[in-house]
């Protein structure tokens, strides 16, 4: 499916604020509302809307300490790199996770209360699986954060 310059300016829109209407996009595209809507259904059923989520606030849910975990293994078989997908995959303190090339193999955020959280998140990972090293980074200051993909930007002749 290529995607024209209405469909790339549908997908800034729901990406800034999935909430607005259908006719409100319409508008600001230059479609009439089922056009519109039709477009927008397409788009998800070719897979450039994964899904439609609320995006809570970390700190007032006291989860404001954000933990950077690198972890090294000297395990590098698939069956071990699975069952540790697995593994951290259940930790719901982990909100991302990356296998990595460089110096570690992978990457976590870890959202926590504090650091007394962290303590309990970090113990209980290393007794479920196996590690050579882990190195944690607490961030001191969220600079920017967005959940904004960079789309192509479009030209005045789109």
């Amino acid at each position: 499916m290529n995607l024209d310059s209405t469909d790339l300016q549908l997908l800034a829109l729901i990406q800034s604020n999935d909430s607005i209407s259908t006719e409100a996009m319409a508008q600001q595209v230059g479609l009439s509302k089922t056009p519109c809507w039709r477009r927008i259904q397409r788009l998800e059923k070719a897979g450039y809307i994964k899904r439609h989520v609320a995006l809570l606030d970390a700190e007032k849910l006291e989860l404001g300490v954000s933990v950077f975990v690198q972890v090294k293994t000297n395990q590098h078989d698939a069956n071990w790199a699975i069952e540790f997908a697995q593994v951290v995959s259940q930790f719901p303190e982990v909100v991302e996770f990356y296998r990595m090339a460089g110096e570690y193999d992978y990457l976590l955020r870890v959202l926590v209360k504090d650091i007394p959280a962290y303590d309990q998140f970090y113990k209980r990972l290393i007794s479920a699986t196996a590690l050579t090293d882990v190195t944690s980074n607490f961030s001191m200051e969220q600079i920017k954060w967005t959940t904004e993909l960079p789309l192509p930007q479009l030209t005045k002749a789109e």
